[in-house]
């Protein structure tokens, strides 16, 4: 698994980047064609994988589920984004991934509820989900890089 732990560390690290070197009207602004932003991308990702690893073994959020219920699957980007949430937001970036590995390592994972996922894939262990959570996530990079190119012609840079 530790190819895999590597893969999310970096999809982090991109997230990440977009999060610091973007100014806070642009992680807000909802392009054109879009119906969320890149603040919420990435907030989902952080909250969708609380939901695939923790929830569905039966174990606690590493996280306040104020994130979960606020960009869970179905929610709508919150156009009210304080700095302060985006700077928890990059903690949660990088310390999330970390927690996940320990736990891991930790055996923390016993039990799994199987699930099938929206994009067709049937979960059945911590291990798949891990595996589909990177999956999630670079879809999600691949939606905010195409995002960020429309906000870039929106703004004329």
């Amino acid at each position: 698994m530790n190819y895999h732990f590597q893969v999310h560390r970096q999809v982090r690290k991109n997230l990440l980047s977009i999060l610091q070197n973007t100014s806070h009207e642009d992680l807000l602004l909802i392009p054109d064609g879009f119906n969320n932003n890149l603040y919420w991308n990435i907030a989902h990702t952080v909250a969708t994988q609380q939901l695939l690893h923790y929830y569905l073994s039966g174990n606690p959020f590493r996280i306040d589920k104020y994130w979960i219920e606020t960009y869970k699957k179905g929610t709508l980007p919150n156009l009210n984004v304080q700095k302060s949430e985006v700077e928890d937001l990059e903690f949660l970036l990088t310390e999330t991934s970390k927690i996940l590995m320990k736990d891991y390592d930790s055996d923390f994972f016993a039990d799994y509820t199987p699930y099938t996922t929206s994009f067709g894939m049937d979960l059945k262990s911590i291990q798949d989900a891990i595996i589909f959570n990177n999956i999630h996530e670079s879809l999600h990079y691949g939606y905010i890089l195409a995002q960020k190119r429309a906000i870039l012609g929106e703004n004329g840079r």
